[in-house]
């Protein structure tokens, strides 16, 4: 008898529960449709729960915000019913977490939550980017701040079902089914998918072939879709040359254009921009671009390149993984890197950027802070108070890294090449370990290496900006206070000055990633 034959016997031999049981599934329903008390409806229809699931959690925190959000502070009328529509009782255990007092009867879960943008609290005020809105023209949702999900069933798939008026655009990364219903393999994946809805333009293109959307809500309609495509053309197509090849097969933009402006929050898939508008002119356009090259590259890091913290990660206690460095450091250098690379910012231009980020540095955070320090602590208050330093010293540190690769490889290899390779090493299913990253660095590229991050990354000591932008026959120049104060690019650098400086900017030969 062959084995498929077998197998087929003894399906049809099971009881009929059990032959025709399916994976679970998590199907949630947002109601959009009530506005005016600026709160979700959701219920959640479930079945075969177990003690196991007997909890239901909402977000202590979510992947890339590092801060402390207490998602359940927003939670109205936690209700839980069975397959009669029977109440069946739920007891508060924490600020996040409900249990279900029986769990296997529990076939829908409902509750109102409010929105984070309107509603106050007393401290950990969640970030514009990364919380909710609901108002009459559009809604913002970061699932994270909305939904949560019964223990143990983290990685479970869900589907989810908006109801909202005819007229309104979607903008989201997320994919349909044919029923009209969002999916996600996980609630790990939902987190990553930002949902933006309303009175919505939108504008597409191609980048190395991936297809890219922006959806923008404009209050009062003076910045549109189409006119951000056309500032940020360029810095996508740049990236997609400094990438070689996107590592993604879509990717989609949310802009939320109001009164009010807190920043942006990248996704694996998509990135999601609260900014203050204003009417549209090239600076304005500029200043986008700069912010979204930062966001887009996180297609990279963690999409790409990221530790097993990050791969499975928690959501019921925040634990930071001290490679904050590679996820924002890297990538704020990587955005301006790009850029100049591709010819869209001058070298001047990108070294005038290393000298405000080395002045805001020094002026602004306590430069005793390790990169590492500030990433293990930046779940705490004074962690917070370090944490844009990431984006100040550690995009500097990132740059000197680039420099210190070039001129120990001759100008063969620097950051974006050990990028690409960390890409296709690890890639999207494969994390790093978390203690042993740099060890892994050294292996790939040179014994120097550990040693610049004993003293950059892992201690504070003073960093080597003059003599390593020298190795390229450029100058730093400070005030009379020591201060740097800009850089004098040599127009008759030494011979191998001139070879680093060219692959420094992307004009020599590099190794095959």
């Amino acid at each position: 008898m062959s084995s498929h034959l077998r197998t087929l016997l003894f399906i049809l031999a099971l009881p009929p529960t059990q032959a025709r049981a399916a994976p679970p599934v998590l199907t949630y329903t947002v109601d959009l449709t009530h506005r005016a008390d600026d709160q979700f409806r959701v219920s959640l229809g479930v079945s075969g729960l177990s003690a196991a699931n007997a909890v239901y959690q909402f977000a202590s925190t979510a992947p890339g915000t590092y801060q402390v959000m207490d998602i359940g502070r927003y939670v109205r009328e936690f209700e839980a019913f069975d397959a009669a529509g029977k109440s069946v009782p739920t007891e508060r255990l924490s600020v996040n977490q409900w249990r279900l007092s029986d769990p296997a009867r529990v076939r829908t879960i409902r509750y109102r939550i409010a929105e984070t943008w309107d509603t106050p609290v007393t401290e950990h005020q969640v970030y514009l980017m990364c919380g909710t809105s609901l108002e009459a023209d559009h809604a913002l949702i970061n699932p994270h701040a909305v939904i949560g999900y019964p223990t143990g069933m983290q990685r479970t798939p869900i589907h989810l079902r908006l109801s909202y008026p005819r007229d309104w655009r979607v903008g989201t990364a997320l994919a349909r089914d044919r029923a009209g219903e969002y999916v996600a393999d996980s609630y790990d994946q939902l987190v990553d998918s930002p949902i933006l809805l309303g009175r919505l333009s939108e504008a597409h293109t191609t980048v190395t072939g991936v297809p890219v959307a922006i959806y923008t809500y404009s209050k009062t309609d003076q910045i549109t879709s189409t006119q951000l495509l056309g500032a940020m053309n360029g810095m996508l197509q740049a990236a997609g040359r400094f990438l070689g090849k996107l590592p993604v097969d879509r990717y989609t933009f949310l802009y939320h254009f109001e009164d009010k402006g807190a920043g942006a929050w990248e996704h694996s898939f998509s990135s999601e921009y609260v900014l203050p508008e204003s009417p549209y002119t090239d600076s304005v356009g500029r200043q986008v671009t700069d912010i979204a090259a930062h966001e887009f590259f996180h297609v990279v890091t963690p999409l790409n390149i990221h530790s097993e913290i990050i791969e499975h990660f928690n959501f019921v206690t925040p634990v930071p993984s001290q490679h904050l460095w590679l996820y924002e450091g890297t990538t704020e250098w990587a955005a301006q890197k790009m850029q100049l690379e591709g010819g869209l910012k001058t070298p001047e231009q990108y070294l005038q950027t290393v000298i405000t980020k080395m002045r805001v540095d020094r002026a602004a955070f306590d430069t005793s802070y390790s990169l590492r320090e500030l990433a293990v602590t930046s779940y705490s208050d004074s962690g917070q108070k370090q944490y844009a330093n990431i984006y100040q010293r550690g995009a500097v540190t990132a740059g000197l890294l680039d420099l210190r690769l070039l001129d120990l490889s001759d100008g063969r290899q620097g950051l974006r090449d050990l990028i690409l390779a960390l890409t296709h090493k690890f890639g999207k299913q494969r994390a790093f370990p978390e203690s042993t990253f740099v060890d892994t660095l050294v292996a790939m590229t040179h014994p120097e290496i550990r040693d610049f991050f004993d003293r950059y990354v892992w201690d504070s000591q003073h960093l080597p900006v003059a003599e390593y932008y020298g190795k390229l026959g450029i100058r730093l120049v400070s005030d009379s206070l020591g201060r740097p104060d800009h850089f004098e690019i040599d127009a008759h650098p030494s011979q191998r000055q001139a070879m680093l400086r060219e692959a420094w900017l992307g004009r020599r030969p590099r190794e095959a990633s």
